[in-house]
């Protein structure tokens, strides 16, 4: 059973900065094997691709909008994966969620959701103008 905790969500004011962090268990599973992704889902809005990494770090790919804002890295000694978000806008408000790449050891950091397995239960950003 593979399980991501996704916290660090909360209410903030435009131009704050929010830190997400993901957790993951597992009795088998090993997130320093996976690529993991970060999604974001507004109300009324198709699930969209923020940010990813690399199984080793050593890898990243951000969506445009988060370009320049957000840094995504992880600690494969804690199996936890982070999102620095920083001059946050009222259009970041969404449900934030983490995922896994459904292949270990993948090459490319990949961006459509399908492609992603073991999704958390996703944490709230809602940011005020």
């Amino acid at each position: 059973q593979v399980q991501l905790v996704e916290s660090g969500g909360g209410l903030v004011q435009a131009g704050g900065s929010l830190r997400l962090s993901c957790a993951a268990s597992g009795r088998t599973f090993s997130a320093s094997r996976y690529n993991m992704g970060w999604f974001r889902q507004a109300p009324g809005k198709e699930r969209e691709f923020i940010a990813g990494i690399s199984w080793d770090g050593g890898r990243t790919n951000y969506a445009d909008s988060a370009k320049g804002r957000f840094t995504i890295s992880r600690d494969n000694a804690k199996n936890t994966v982070y999102l620095q978000m920083n001059s946050l806008k009222p259009e970041d408000t969404a449900v934030y969620s983490c995922a896994a790449d459904r292949l270990p050891f993948a090459t490319v950091v990949r961006t459509q959701p399908i492609e992603y397995d073991f999704w958390g239960q996703g944490t709230q950003v809602t940011v005020s103008s």
